[in-house]
C-alpha cells in the first residue's frame, strides 16, 4: 500500500500538485471578505510583491512537512476502506486538519529571517486556523484528484 507521500511526492506528481496549492492558495486569498481579508489580501500582496515565487517555493519547501501531518489522515482513510471520499473524509476534520498543516507554518515562521514576512505571518496568525479550515475542502479536492 501506498503513503501519501508515495503519491504526493512522486516525481509525476509533486509538481503538478505544487501547482494546484498555489492556484488554491490564491482562490482562497481572493475569496476573502471583510477586514480582515483586507489584511489578507494585503499581505498576500506584499508577499509577492517581495517575491513572486514565494509561496510556490514555500509550498515546495514545506510540501513533505505537510504531507506528513497528512499521513495519519491518509492512513485512518485507507483504513476505513477510502468511504467517504478523502475530500469528505478530510472536510469532516477540518479543524484537526487545519491545526496540523498550521504546525508546519508556525514552526517555519519561526525561522524565518526576513522581518517584513515574518511580521506579517504573525499579523495573520490569529485568523489562520479559520482560514485554513475553510480551505479544507480545497485541499480535500485537490489532493483527491491524486489519491483513489
Amino acid at each position: 500500500m501506498s503513503t501519501l507521500k508515495d503519491i504526493v511526492c512522486a516525481p509525476d506528481n509533486r509538481d503538478k500538485i505544487i501547482d494546484d496549492t498555489v492556484k488554491l492558495v490564491a482562490s482562497e486569498v481572493s475569496k476573502k471578505g471583510g477586514i480582515s481579508g483586507l489584511a489578507i489580501k494585503a499581505g498576500y500582496k506584499v508577499v509577492n510583491s517581495l517575491k513572486p515565487t514565494l509561496v510556490r517555493d514555500a509550498v515546495n519547501n514545506l510540501l513533505d512537512r505537510f504531507v506528513d501531518k497528512l499521513e495519519p489522515f491518509y492512513a485512518d482513510w485507507v483504513a476505513k476502506d477510502k468511504n467517504p471520499p478523502f475530500d469528505a473524509f478530510l472536510s469532516n476534520q477540518a479543524s484537526a486538519v487545519a491545526n496540523a498543516l498550521l504546525s508546519v507554518t508556525d514552526e517555519r515562521a519561526r525561522k524565518v529571517d526576513n522581518a517584513t514576512v515574518k511580521k506579517t505571518y504573525e499579523k495573520l496568525r490569529p485568523q489562520g486556523e479559520k482560514n485554513v479550515i475553510a480551505a479544507v475542502p480545497g485541499l480535500g479536492q485537490l489532493m483527491g484528484r491524486y489519491v483513489k
